[in-house]
Protein backbone atom coordinates (compact mmCIF):
# COMPACT_ATOMS: atom_id res chain seq x y z
CA UNK A 1 0.00 0.00 0.00
CA UNK A 2 1.25 3.45 -0.74
CA UNK A 3 2.60 5.41 1.87
CA UNK A 4 1.75 9.32 1.50
CA UNK A 5 5.24 11.03 2.33
CA UNK A 6 4.09 13.14 5.59
CA UNK A 7 6.00 16.45 3.70
CA UNK A 8 3.48 16.75 0.98
CA UNK A 9 1.16 18.55 2.95
CA UNK A 10 3.20 21.75 4.47
CA UNK A 11 0.67 24.59 3.95
CA UNK A 12 -2.44 25.48 6.14
CA UNK A 13 -4.87 27.45 5.16
CA UNK A 14 -8.33 28.31 7.06
CA UNK A 15 -10.98 29.42 4.95
CA UNK A 16 -14.46 31.33 6.16
CA UNK A 17 -17.68 29.81 3.61
CA UNK A 18 -21.11 31.30 3.09
CA UNK A 19 -23.36 28.90 0.92
CA UNK A 20 -26.95 28.35 0.19
CA UNK A 21 -27.29 24.55 1.10
CA UNK A 22 -31.01 24.07 -0.69
CA UNK A 23 -29.13 21.99 -3.60
CA UNK A 24 -26.54 19.72 -1.72
CA UNK A 25 -26.60 16.69 0.75
CA UNK A 26 -24.84 18.40 3.46
CA UNK A 27 -21.24 19.31 3.53
CA UNK A 28 -19.58 16.17 4.28
CA UNK A 29 -18.48 14.15 1.01
CA UNK A 30 -20.70 11.60 -0.80
CA UNK A 31 -19.81 8.97 -3.50
CA UNK A 32 -23.45 9.92 -5.02
CA UNK A 33 -24.56 12.83 -4.13
CA UNK A 34 -23.44 16.53 -4.27
CA UNK A 35 -21.85 18.07 -1.36
CA UNK A 36 -20.50 20.91 -0.02
CA UNK A 37 -17.31 19.79 0.37
CA UNK A 38 -17.04 18.22 -2.16
CA UNK A 39 -17.64 20.96 -4.27
CA UNK A 40 -14.94 22.44 -2.32
CA UNK A 41 -12.37 19.96 -3.10
CA UNK A 42 -13.08 19.65 -7.26
CA UNK A 43 -12.16 23.62 -6.78
CA UNK A 44 -9.19 23.10 -5.06
CA UNK A 45 -7.98 20.73 -7.32
CA UNK A 46 -8.63 22.64 -9.93
CA UNK A 47 -6.51 25.54 -8.73
CA UNK A 48 -3.60 24.20 -6.63
CA UNK A 49 -3.23 21.50 -9.26
CA UNK A 50 -1.77 18.95 -6.04
CA UNK A 51 -3.62 16.63 -3.14
CA UNK A 52 -5.23 18.70 -0.84
CA UNK A 53 -7.12 17.78 2.42
CA UNK A 54 -9.99 19.65 3.63
CA UNK A 55 -11.80 19.24 7.11
CA UNK A 56 -15.32 21.17 8.13
CA UNK A 57 -15.53 22.84 11.82
CA UNK A 58 -19.36 22.06 11.63
CA UNK A 59 -20.82 18.60 9.40
CA UNK A 60 -24.27 20.63 8.19
CA UNK A 61 -26.81 18.41 6.44
CA UNK A 62 -28.68 18.22 4.21
CA UNK A 63 -30.49 21.59 2.99
CA UNK A 64 -28.91 23.79 5.90
CA UNK A 65 -26.96 26.81 4.83
CA UNK A 66 -24.21 28.53 6.71
CA UNK A 67 -23.12 31.99 7.18
CA UNK A 68 -19.60 31.39 8.74
CA UNK A 69 -18.62 27.75 8.15
CA UNK A 70 -14.52 27.48 8.56
CA UNK A 71 -12.71 24.98 6.91
CA UNK A 72 -8.93 24.01 7.19
CA UNK A 73 -7.26 23.20 3.80
CA UNK A 74 -3.92 21.54 3.75
CA UNK A 75 -1.69 21.52 0.44
CA UNK A 76 2.03 21.91 -0.78
CA UNK A 77 1.19 23.98 -3.81
CA UNK A 78 2.28 27.40 -3.38
CA UNK A 79 -0.17 29.95 -3.62
CA UNK A 80 -0.66 33.18 -1.62
CA UNK A 81 -3.65 33.51 0.74
CA UNK A 82 -4.85 36.65 -0.63
CA UNK A 83 -5.18 34.91 -3.87
CA UNK A 84 -6.60 31.56 -2.59
CA UNK A 85 -10.72 33.13 -2.11
CA UNK A 86 -10.95 34.66 -5.60
CA UNK A 87 -9.08 31.47 -6.98
CA UNK A 88 -11.37 28.93 -5.49
CA UNK A 89 -14.41 30.83 -6.06
CA UNK A 90 -13.89 31.44 -9.64
CA UNK A 91 -14.36 27.49 -9.89
CA UNK A 92 -16.95 27.07 -7.35
CA UNK A 93 -20.93 26.96 -7.71
CA UNK A 94 -22.50 30.33 -7.12
CA UNK A 95 -23.92 29.10 -3.93
CA UNK A 96 -20.66 28.74 -2.26
CA UNK A 97 -18.60 31.38 -1.76
CA UNK A 98 -15.19 31.48 0.06
CA UNK A 99 -15.31 34.70 1.42
CA UNK A 100 -11.51 35.04 3.56
CA UNK A 101 -8.90 32.74 3.37
CA UNK A 102 -5.70 32.63 5.67
CA UNK A 103 -2.72 31.02 6.02
CA UNK A 104 -2.14 29.47 9.31
CA UNK A 105 0.02 26.86 11.57
CA UNK A 106 0.05 24.01 10.45
CA UNK A 107 -1.86 22.25 13.47
CA UNK A 108 -4.88 24.19 12.88
CA UNK A 109 -7.63 21.57 12.51
CA UNK A 110 -11.45 23.54 12.08
CA UNK A 111 -13.22 21.08 13.64
CA UNK A 112 -10.52 19.85 16.38
CA UNK A 113 -9.82 23.27 17.08
CA UNK A 114 -13.29 24.64 17.68
CA UNK A 115 -14.07 25.70 20.98
CA UNK A 116 -17.93 26.40 20.03
CA UNK A 117 -20.97 27.31 17.31
CA UNK A 118 -23.92 29.19 16.83
CA UNK A 119 -27.12 28.29 15.17
CA UNK A 120 -29.97 29.94 13.99
CA UNK A 121 -33.19 28.52 13.15
CA UNK A 122 -35.98 30.33 11.14
CA UNK A 123 -39.38 30.12 11.48
CA UNK A 124 -42.01 31.70 8.56
CA UNK A 125 -45.18 32.20 11.09
CA UNK A 126 -47.61 33.91 8.72
CA UNK A 127 -50.52 32.92 7.60
CA UNK A 128 -49.51 31.97 4.10
CA UNK A 129 -46.05 31.10 3.48
CA UNK A 130 -43.24 33.58 1.33
CA UNK A 131 -42.26 32.32 -1.83
CA UNK A 132 -39.48 34.26 -0.82
CA UNK A 133 -38.41 32.42 2.60
CA UNK A 134 -38.91 28.72 1.26
CA UNK A 135 -35.74 28.15 0.92
CA UNK A 136 -34.35 29.36 4.35
CA UNK A 137 -37.72 28.69 6.77
CA UNK A 138 -39.55 26.60 8.19
CA UNK A 139 -43.54 27.77 7.50
CA UNK A 140 -45.65 27.11 10.83
CA UNK A 141 -49.14 28.30 10.23
CA UNK A 142 -50.65 28.15 13.91
CA UNK A 143 -49.78 30.97 15.93
CA UNK A 144 -46.78 30.63 18.38
CA UNK A 145 -46.64 31.61 21.80
CA UNK A 146 -42.99 33.10 22.57
CA UNK A 147 -42.87 33.80 26.05
CA UNK A 148 -43.98 29.70 26.71
CA UNK A 149 -41.14 29.02 24.02
CA UNK A 150 -38.62 31.17 26.00
CA UNK A 151 -39.58 29.45 28.87
CA UNK A 152 -39.21 26.03 27.79
CA UNK A 153 -36.13 26.86 26.24
CA UNK A 154 -34.32 28.48 29.83
CA UNK A 155 -34.51 24.80 31.03
CA UNK A 156 -32.19 23.59 28.56
CA UNK A 157 -29.38 25.71 29.26
CA UNK A 158 -26.41 24.39 30.64
CA UNK A 159 -24.36 21.79 30.67
CA UNK A 160 -26.63 18.55 30.17
CA UNK A 161 -26.68 14.87 28.80
CA UNK A 162 -28.79 15.81 25.26
CA UNK A 163 -29.62 12.10 24.21
CA UNK A 164 -33.80 13.21 23.90
CA UNK A 165 -32.18 15.35 21.12
CA UNK A 166 -29.86 13.42 19.10
CA UNK A 167 -30.29 11.56 16.27
CA UNK A 168 -29.85 7.69 16.34
CA UNK A 169 -27.17 8.29 13.62
CA UNK A 170 -24.93 10.13 16.15
CA UNK A 171 -24.97 8.32 19.21
CA UNK A 172 -21.32 7.26 19.07
CA UNK A 173 -20.00 10.24 21.19
CA UNK A 174 -20.68 12.00 24.22
CA UNK A 175 -24.02 13.28 24.43
CA UNK A 176 -22.80 16.09 26.96
CA UNK A 177 -23.03 19.65 25.83
CA UNK A 178 -23.19 23.00 27.12
CA UNK A 179 -25.30 25.66 25.93
CA UNK A 180 -24.14 28.84 26.44
CA UNK A 181 -26.76 31.04 25.03
CA UNK A 182 -30.48 30.46 23.92
CA UNK A 183 -32.80 32.92 22.66
CA UNK A 184 -35.82 33.18 20.93
CA UNK A 185 -36.51 36.28 18.80
CA UNK A 186 -38.79 37.83 16.66
CA UNK A 187 -38.89 40.34 13.47
CA UNK A 188 -42.51 40.38 12.17
CA UNK A 189 -43.54 36.84 10.60
CA UNK A 190 -40.16 35.46 10.98
CA UNK A 191 -39.02 33.89 14.43
CA UNK A 192 -35.50 32.81 15.05
CA UNK A 193 -34.56 30.19 17.30
CA UNK A 194 -30.72 30.91 18.33
CA UNK A 195 -28.52 28.55 20.16
CA UNK A 196 -25.16 28.63 20.95
CA UNK A 197 -23.26 25.56 22.56
CA UNK A 198 -19.44 24.09 23.14
CA UNK A 199 -20.82 21.47 20.64
CA UNK A 200 -23.99 19.97 19.31
CA UNK A 201 -24.92 16.66 18.98
CA UNK A 202 -26.66 15.25 14.86
CA UNK A 203 -30.19 17.27 14.80
CA UNK A 204 -29.67 18.42 17.86
CA UNK A 205 -30.66 22.23 17.07
CA UNK A 206 -33.51 20.96 15.13
CA UNK A 207 -34.90 18.46 17.15
CA UNK A 208 -34.93 21.29 19.95
CA UNK A 209 -36.83 23.42 17.73
CA UNK A 210 -39.45 21.03 16.71
CA UNK A 211 -40.05 20.14 20.10
CA UNK A 212 -40.36 24.13 21.54
CA UNK A 213 -42.67 24.23 18.36
CA UNK A 214 -44.58 21.84 19.93
CA UNK A 215 -44.96 24.13 23.13
CA UNK A 216 -45.58 27.10 21.00
CA UNK A 217 -48.51 25.54 19.68
CA UNK A 218 -50.03 24.88 23.17
CA UNK A 219 -49.74 20.98 22.64
CA UNK A 220 -47.23 20.50 25.68
CA UNK A 221 -46.41 23.14 28.35
CA UNK A 222 -43.12 24.14 29.18
CA UNK A 223 -41.95 22.42 32.01
CA UNK A 224 -42.43 19.33 29.23
CA UNK A 225 -39.35 20.26 27.83
CA UNK A 226 -36.97 19.80 30.91
CA UNK A 227 -38.92 16.16 31.73
CA UNK A 228 -37.76 15.64 27.99
CA UNK A 229 -34.29 16.20 28.52
CA UNK A 230 -34.13 14.42 31.88
CA UNK A 231 -35.73 10.94 29.99
CA UNK A 232 -32.56 10.69 27.86
CA UNK A 233 -35.33 9.60 25.54
CA UNK A 234 -35.81 10.49 21.52
CA UNK A 235 -38.97 9.46 21.28
CA UNK A 236 -40.62 11.47 24.09
CA UNK A 237 -38.92 14.94 21.96
CA UNK A 238 -40.59 16.36 19.28
CA UNK A 239 -40.49 16.28 15.95
CA UNK A 240 -37.39 17.05 13.87
CA UNK A 241 -37.30 20.63 12.53
CA UNK A 242 -36.77 20.36 8.56
CA UNK A 243 -33.26 21.02 7.38
CA UNK A 244 -33.94 24.31 5.43
CA UNK A 245 -34.47 26.48 8.12
CA UNK A 246 -31.67 26.24 10.10
CA UNK A 247 -28.19 28.45 9.50
CA UNK A 248 -24.78 27.90 10.76
CA UNK A 249 -24.08 31.83 12.10
CA UNK A 250 -20.74 31.06 13.28
CA UNK A 251 -17.85 29.11 14.52
CA UNK A 252 -16.16 30.16 18.06
CA UNK A 253 -12.45 29.86 18.40
CA UNK A 254 -10.44 30.76 21.67
CA UNK A 255 -7.84 32.50 20.02
CA UNK A 256 -6.96 33.78 16.27
CA UNK A 257 -5.07 30.98 14.54
CA UNK A 258 -1.45 32.38 14.08
CA UNK A 259 0.52 32.48 10.69
CA UNK A 260 3.24 30.47 10.32
CA UNK A 261 6.78 31.56 11.89
CA UNK A 262 8.60 33.08 8.77
CA UNK A 263 11.61 30.80 6.27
Amino acid sequence: MHTRDPREYSRTFRLTLAYDGTAYRGWQVQPDAPTVQGCLLVAAGQVLGKPVRVTGASRTDAGVHALRQVASLVTSARLSARSLAPALNAHLPREIRVLDALEVDGAFDARRAASGKRYAYLIDNDAVPSPLLLRYTWHVRAPLDLAAMRAALRLLRGTHDFSAFCASAGRDRRPVCTLRAAHVVRTRRLIAVVLSADSFLHHMVRNIVGSLVEVGRGRQEPAWLGRVLESRDRTRAGPTAPGPGLVLVRVVYRRPSSPPDPP
